[in-house]
């Protein structure tokens, strides 16, 4: 059994410095940098599932990039505590902010132009509570890997433009209502393809309730489960809850991190991270 020390619970409180943001994706080891995020205008969390700033942040400037994506291809979008910087020697989300990551797509008209909470959202990929040997959550894995979280867009999604909603659900003070803190950010792509599937949706807000069990939840006691806001990922069966510690070796390789930010988008036949 694992209890989260109560005297770090007490800190948790006070602590407002460890904010973050969804800043940089790449596509197949390929860095696009922030060339198709709407980037928040600070990295203070939402607190109110009813607002429609749960969707894609508060006041998000669209980009006028919009990045080229296709089914199967792993996306990998990148968080940190502060705007352009990408050191590995910060946690991404830091001050024991404990929870889930979700990530969501919407198929808009305009990826520059679409207005996140007027969009239709499905789930794509999720990690929760991953062990609770010891207890032992996803935004752990985003620190160990440098921000770094990858998933792969599914197979047989209708072509066209879309919203990608990466979201981290910190849960340190999730024991009262509007105690969770949601960081999100949304990127900006365009789907190649032949497909059609067009798979069930939620609505930001609506997809989320302040008393759902995985956000109004006391994270201090022993969690044997833990049921992760949200549907069900399309497509994608989410991590089960291992009894064993979990490994915290990085699998994103922090040693070909980047220092900088591409603002420019990738010309067509560039190479990303372990391509030939």
């Amino acid at each position: 059994m694992f209890f989260k020390s109560l005297a770090v619970a007490a800190g948790l409180v006070a602590s407002v410095a460890a904010h973050a943001t969804f800043q940089e994706m790449w596509i197949n080891g390929l860095d696009y940098g922030s060339t198709c995020v709407r980037l928040p205008l600070s990295n203070n969390p939402v607190t109110s599932v009813t607002s429609d700033d749960i969707a894609c942040n508060v006041n998000a400037t669209a980009s006028s990039g919009v990045c080229p994506v296709n089914p199967g291809d792993k996306i990998t979008v990148e968080m940190h505590q502060q705007p352009a910087t990408r050191s590995c020697a910060t946690q991404a989300i830091g001050g024991a902010h404990y929870g889930p990551m979700n990530i969501y797509m919407a198929k808009v008209t305009n990826a520059t132009t679409a207005i996140g909470y007027s969009s239709s959202w499905f789930k794509v990929a999720e990690i929760g509570l991953v062990s609770n040997d010891s207890d032992y959550w996803g935004t752990e894995v985003l620190n160990d890997n440098c921000g770094h979280y990858t998933f792969t867009i599914p197979s047989g999604i209708a072509p066209g433009n879309y919203l990608i909603r990466a979201e981290v659900i910190a849960l340190h003070v999730a024991s009262t209502v509007g105690g969770a803190q949601f960081y999100m950010s949304c990127y900006q792509v365009n789907v190649g393809g032949t497909g059609t599937a067009s798979p069930p949706t939620v609505k930001f807000p609506g997809a989320y309730s302040a008393s759902d069990p995985g956000i109004l939840i006391n994270i201090y006691t022993q969690l044997n489960t833990y049921q992760i806001p949200g549907p069900t990922p399309y497509l994608t069966t989410s991590p089960t809850v291992a009894t064993t510690p979990y490994p915290t070796t990085a699998t994103w390789s922090t040693a070909l991190q980047p220092s900088t930010v591409p603002t420019v988008m990738p010309t067509a036949g560039s190479k990303g991270i372990g391509t030939a």
